[in-house]
């Protein structure tokens, strides 16, 4: 079972990852887009978006920190482990909260708004579902193990054994041994990547960075009338032949 959860479940949902990729942008480019409703409605989208994203950003730097940066390197540049766990609880909880705010409002907003409920489909709820399970997941391990109950230095199992997948040297008895809201967590995280390129989030590959500051849609209105065409030279020379040869 723990090479089953620890070895092939991720390596399968890597897989998934890269190969989905790869599929949509060949087979569904016109699906590479975040599929928006703002004309549908905007008032609980210019607020939920932003937190959302914003959340997500710094939920994501937080993880990289943690499981990719070994705990020897933060000692050598001076960062003491009881500095690092109180940074890293910290910014997780504030970043968390935020991203909880943006999903919960855009949550709502595709079962209230009548007209953006009728455009969700099956795909946009079952990423809702992941997300919600991925965030309640990872704040019962920040708040509640860490900074409520006795706290868990993941950075010695849980990260070490992250690394591992990437050196083919996954150590599975790390993570037998770990808690089992971060087994949970770790076993959804990799079936998020497995479900990414078959929603939406493909469209985080197009513009990233510039999703923290753009418009979702630009939408541009004209605020005067239309300038009539002017016709071509070609065509006022024709009427004025045709004009001469009636008259005669």
């Amino acid at each position: 079972m723990n090479t089953l959860l620890w070895v092939a479940l991720p390596y399968a949902c890597l897989a998934v990852f890269t190969a989905g990729h790869i599929w949509r942008w060949r087979h569904d480019q016109f699906g590479w887009t975040t599929h928006t409703s703002q004309l549908l409605e905007s008032r609980l989208l210019r607020l939920g978006s932003p937190l959302f994203h914003l959340g997500a950003f710094g939920v994501i730097g937080g993880h990289a920190l943690g499981l990719l940066v070994p705990a020897t390197l933060t000692e050598r540049i001076g960062v003491s482990e009881h500095v690092y766990h109180l940074v890293s609880v910290s910014a997780g909880t504030v970043t968390g909260v935020v991203m909880i705010a943006g999903l919960v409002l855009l949550i709502a907003r595709r079962f209230v708004n009548g007209r953006v409920r009728r455009v969700t489909t099956t795909m946009d709820k079952v990423l809702y579902a992941f997300l919600a399970a991925m965030v309640v997941l990872g704040m019962t391990a920040t708040v509640g193990r860490n900074m409520l109950g006795g706290g868990y230095d993941y950075r010695e199992t849980i990260a070490v054994w992250f690394r591992g997948i990437f050196w083919f040297r996954p150590h599975t008895e790390l993570m037998a041994g770990a808690p089992l809201v971060y087994q949970l967590h770790a076993i959804g995280g990799f079936l998020f990547l497995a479900l990414w390129p078959f929603t939406r989030l493909v469209h985080v590959w197009s513009a990233p960075l510039a999703y923290l500051w753009r418009p979702y849609v630009v939408y541009r209105a004209r605020r005067s009338p239309a300038p009539a065409p002017r016709p071509a030279p070609a065509v006022v020379r024709d009427a004025g032949r045709q004009k001469v040869s009636s008259d005669r």
